[in-house]
């Protein structure tokens, strides 16, 4: 009876030679389909989502405006307005005194006027137009809104708080389309947080918006029609309207100015100066009313970076399955 040969030394060579072509496909095959699902998975589920961005209402030679109106500005009581006071095409601008102009120049019905005039009707109607929206119900009171693009077919009230969260980017963009009326509630608040600025909050109205008495509130109201703001309420932001008055009792506009911010929450107090506490972004913000995509690790990451190392581990158990096969021949 033969003897059987001594095995000769084990080497990845001899392996690879003594294989047949069959197996050896059989491995090849094996590794790459491992592979393939594991970089699927960092692709599809361990990079982050991309947020949505809005791009920026160009407000053009009406940027500098607090107070802008079609027909008539009229004002009761010590109201301050800081940035121009425009009218375009009407002639009459009352109640300054007592109301004062803190910074800023008044243009009525001169070449200025009508520029920055013409300039906000293109920015209403670039803000009316813009898509995709989030549909919002009618009260915007209690809700918590990151970025992005939000509309109400009909009115869009609020009563109450809102909040909106700018996920740690100074740039956030936070555009409203009322279909008609904007109304707030007496004492209702807009708060800014987390690097959200009022320079990038904008509020197109389709027909006419009206502040509740010490209503605090926040961006730029571009209205179809008129803009009243009843005792005490404050804007910081700008009075925009395009066909009809602008109505003041006591109040105080202040144009905003976009600074670079590392984040922070900012709420509006009547008659000062707004404030900022400090905020440490963690982690992606939350939608409000389906909102915008968040950015951010995804819980998927250690999924795919576990198919990776499945990958790897099951390719070396047959590997190794197969040299004890060819061990016991």
């Amino acid at each position: 009876m033969q003897k059987n040969s001594p095995r000769e030394p084990f080497s990845s060579m001899n392996v690879v030679t003594q294989y047949p072509r069959r197996t050896r496909t059989s491995l090849r095959r094996l590794t790459i389909a491992f592979g393939s699902v594991s970089a699927l998975s960092l692709v599809a589920f361990g990079l982050p989502a991309a947020s949505a961005a809005s791009a920026p209402i160009n407000l053009g030679t009406a940027e500098p405006y607090a107070v802008l109106a079609g027909s008539t500005i009229t004002n009761t009581g010590p109201s301050v307005i800081s940035g121009n006071i425009g009218l375009y095409p009407g002639t009459s601008i009352s109640g300054f005194p007592p109301g004062v102009q803190s910074v800023g120049v008044t243009h009525k019905t001169d070449a200025a006027a009508q520029h920055a005039k013409a300039d906000l009707i293109a920015a209403y109607l670039s803000a009316a137009g813009r898509t995709p929206f989030n549909t919002v119900s009618a009260d915007l009171g209690g809700s918590t809104l990151t970025p992005g693009q939000y509309q109400s077919s009909s009115s869009m009230g609020l009563t109450g708080v809102v909040t909106l969260n700018g996920g740690g980017d100074a740039n956030a963009k936070f555009i409203f389309q009322a279909g008609s009326t904007l109304t707030t509630a007496s004492g209702s608040r807009v708060i800014l947080e987390n690097g959200a600025q009022a320079c990038n909050v904008f509020w197109q109205v389709g027909s006419s918006a009206t502040l509740g008495t010490t209503t605090n509130f926040v961006g730029s109201i571009l209205a179809l029609q008129s803009i009243t703001l009843n005792h005490g309420a404050t804007i910081m932001g700008r009075a925009l309207a395009r066909n009809a008055a602008v109505t003041l009792d006591d109040n105080v506009i202040t144009a905003p100015h976009c600074t670079i911010a590392g984040g922070g929450t900012t709420t509006t107090t009547p008659g000062s100066t707004p404030t900022t506490t400090p905020v440490i972004p963690s982690g992606a913000p939350g939608t409000g009313f389906g909102g915008t995509a968040q950015s951010g690790s995804s819980i998927f990451l250690p999924i795919g970076l576990g198919a990776f190392g499945l990958a790897g581990l099951f390719g070396a158990m047959a590997w190794r399955n197969r040299r004890r096969s060819l061990d016991v021949s």
